[in-house]
């Protein structure tokens, strides 16, 4: 899928994106048009500039959804079809791509308007994008097989780390799961900014209840306190259930 109104790339542009591609460990030399590719899929909409980040990121969205789901099935084939569609929803979640976003240091190639350069709680999200919209790009110029390519070793180690974990990183629902096979509710969480650095890892503070345990979780996001705090509930019921502990 090519986008319309392509420009040209300057010099100094040009050694930036060659720069990149370089980064990404992809084999295909870039021409022109491909770099004008890259140029759009890392100019965000906050910029003013055209053309925009946009719809490569709408096709990057379904080239990551079907690359995922080749990735899973050649690599985990004796994953159920449940486990397989829980595994990809954390493959191709927001938060993965602004990790993605981070761990390729996209921030020293992306152009963004003043505004989002200077609010950093926005720096997760627009990371996010960005990264979609440069798979888009990828796929545009070098195909499926290219980002296939490069996302994979990102997959593997997130996908050992859900994999090893008995709620395949979402705590919260398996505690709600628990909670309601056991008619207690829904379980409450309590939750607070305790501080106003967005950097701060600990900018959250979490407690959830139930009847007869309670358990708390810090986070640099609410989502993050929350899970932390449903994961920190989960284990303080597996020590109940094995005699380690006794119930609050």
């Amino acid at each position: 899928m090519a986008t319309t109104r392509l420009s040209a790339v300057d010099a100094s542009r040009s050694a930036q994106l060659q720069e990149l591609w370089r980064h990404l460990a992809i084999a295909k030399p870039l021409n022109p048009q491909d770099l004008a590719h890259l140029d759009e899929a890392l100019t965000h909409t906050s910029s003013g500039l055209h053309p925009h980040h946009e719809q490569l990121e709408f096709l990057g969205d379904a080239v990551l959804r079907l690359a995922a789901t080749e990735f899973i099935a050649s690599t985990h084939p004796q994953l159920p079809v449940g486990e397989r569609s829980a595994l990809r929803a954390q493959l191709v979640s927001d938060q993965w791509l602004a990790q993605l976003g981070e761990t390729i240091g996209i921030t020293c190639w992306w152009r963004i308007g003043a505004k989002a350069c200077g609010d950093a709680a926005a720096h997760a999200t627009v990371r996010a994008e960005l990264s979609e919209a440069l798979i888009g790009a990828v796929y545009t110029i070098s195909g499926l097989p290219a980002v296939q390519t490069w996302l994979k070793p990102h997959w593997e180690q997130t996908s050992r780390v859900i994999l090893a974990d008995p709620h395949r990183g979402n705590s919260k629902s398996a505690l709600q799961e628990w909670s309601q096979g056991q008619d207690l509710g829904l379980p409450i969480y309590d939750t607070r900014e305790v501080s106003r650095n967005h950097g701060d890892p600990r900018r959250f503070h979490c407690r959830v209840n139930l009847p007869e345990l309670d358990a708390e979780g810090w986070g640099g996001s609410r989502r993050a306190a929350e899970q932390q705090a449903a994961r920190e509930a989960l284990q303080a019921l597996e020590a109940q259930a094995s005699g380690k502990i006794a119930p609050h």
